[in-house]
């Protein structure tokens, strides 16, 4: 739980199941969170192995985030967890 117990981690990490995504499309695509919360969190997430980040040597800098083959473990618990909120939303 110590990996993806905040808010906003399991948000990133659902959000990269389907490949990687550059840095600023994948905080699009999480309403609400800053810019200094997303830094934080995706730092977090590539301390502890679950996303790899990829800088381009281009300009302006390009990064990609992607899911590491320990992050693409928790795939099913994921999906899981967002069924489980559909299902939630429809009661």
């Amino acid at each position: 739980m110590n990996l993806i117990g905040t808010k906003w981690k399991p948000l990133i990490l659902f959000h990269l199941l389907e490949g990687g995504l550059r840095s600023g499309m994948l905080q699009k695509n999480i309403p609400g969170i800053s810019n200094k919360m997303f830094t934080q969190t995706v730092r977090d997430l590539e301390k502890d192995g679950l996303i790899s980040r990829k800088v381009f040597p281009v300009v302006p800098p390009k990064v990609e985030y992607s899911l590491t083959k320990r992050g693409r473990s928790l795939e099913d618990i994921l999906r899981r967890l967002d069924n489980w909120g559909l299902e939630d939303c429809k009661n």
